[in-house]
């Protein structure tokens, strides 16, 4: 067998990597695509107002992209590494905490009522939480995660006592009390357009949204480094076997995975402003509702999923509020009923 070859040089790849290079490309498929425009526009005569229908779609949007951000690394982790890793919600709750230790040195810009110091300040926050993150998920996946491999159920206990762990250790850093997140000043209120308001930040979140599952996507599709994981997916002994070290890129997607976290853990604790230790636990059962209906692995899945939770979330919210916690469920039931491998599957796209 070749020699084993570190996956951050890539320049020379052993000999046999034809095969890599000849990996299948994923059939694109538009049928789930077509399904969300088709409910977002079932949803405007039943709402009946258009304005309010606006803004239930562009509030949904918002959440769908936040709720993305924290699940696409758990997905990824779900899908190449096999780990059911739990404690991925205490990731969001270290990446939020983190952004409130930026608030004092960062007020001036916070408060600055120009949006390009205001998107330097969520830039600068963003940063320093992915870094912190990702410093975690490294320590986490080495503590944790490593000695249960291929044990999901040791995975599930383990990985939860960690969750509790970390959350405890935020408290005594941090205290019991609510944390502060003020939302910049330049982005708060809305855009008036006619008769319907679109908040400021909503419009920011979906950009981002946008733009990390877009980076994604690229790199999933188009580099070495994605070529690498997609195959590790889908055949880890044939990687091994040409002599990549597929360890290191299981470290690599899961430090990602919680890097991502963190930064939609910002996000997040910037739109809810003030929040406690359990705002990742909060959205942890949603995480991975989102993961299981668009496909173990699979970014455009849980892309897709994301915002068809949230936009039925917020649907359901306004027109039958009594069924607002149960349409999560709803909505997975129907999916899997129709796709019990996800809307996405990765064997299959």
């Amino acid at each position: 067998m070749a020699a084993a070859t570190d996956v951050s040089d890539l320049s020379a790849p052993p000999a046999g990597t034809e095969a890599l290079e000849a990996l299948p490309g994923r059939a694109r498929d538009l049928v789930p695509g077509v399904l969300i425009l088709a409910f977002i526009a079932i949803a405007l005569p039943v709402v009946g107002s258009v304005p309010t229908w606006v803004t239930l779609t562009v509030a949904g949007l918002a959440m769908g992209m936040m709720l993305f951000l924290m699940a696409s690394g758990l997905t990824l982790v779900f899908g190449l590494m096999d780990v059911m890793n739990l404690g991925h919600a205490a990731f969001v709750a270290v990446g939020a905490y983190t952004a409130t230790l930026l608030v004092g040195p960062l007020r001036g810009l916070l408060e600055s009522e120009s949006v390009w110091a205001s998107l330097a300040a969520i830039g600068a926050v963003i940063a320093l939480s992915m870094l912190v993150t990702a410093a975690l998920g490294w320590v986490f996946e080495r503590l944790f995660v490593r000695p249960v491999y291929g044990d999901h159920l040791k995975q599930i206990l383990i990985t939860i006592g960690a969750m509790i762990i970390i959350e405890q250790v935020v408290l005594v850093l941090f205290g019991a009390n609510q944390m502060m997140l003020p939302m910049p000043e330049a982005l708060r209120g809305s855009l008036i357009l006619g008769d319907v308001a679109i908040e400021r930040y909503r419009l920011v979140a979906v950009a981002v949204g946008l733009v990390v599952f877009a980076g994604l996507a690229l790199l999933l599709s188009r580099t070495r480094v994605g070529l690498l994981i997609r195959a590790g997916v889908e055949n880890r002994q044939m990687v091994e076997a040409l002599g990549y070290r597929i360890r290191n890129v299981f470290i690599a997607v899961f430090v990602g995975g919680s890097a991502l976290a963190g930064l939609g853990g910002v996000m997040w604790g910037f739109y809810r402003e003030q929040f406690t230790v359990a705002i990742g636990a909060e959205v942890l059962v949603q995480m991975l509702i989102i993961v299981i209906i668009g496909g173990l692995g699979s970014v455009t899945g849980c892309f897709a999923g994301a915002i068809l939770i949230a936009l039925g979330t917020n649907y359901v919210s306004f027109l039958l509020p009594d069924l607002a916690l149960v349409s999560n469920i709803l909505v997975m039931m129907l999916v899997l009923l129709w796709r019990p491998q996800g809307l996405y599957p990765v064997n299959k796209h």
